[in-house]
């Protein structure tokens, strides 16, 4: 996840939040710049 957030952040994506983890999930959510926020999450 912190690989992948660090790739987009250099291509110019726009994290609403950075990777965080609680638990076994780390998650991170992207504004995907039409109005609407992408979680990602991984286990």
């Amino acid at each position: 996840m912190h690989a992948e957030h660090a790739r987009l952040v250099a291509a110019g994506v726009t994290f609403t939040q950075a990777p965080l983890t609680m638990g076994p999930v780390t998650t991170a959510v992207l504004d995907d710049t039409c109005g609407n926020l992408i979680q990602l999450a991984s286990t």
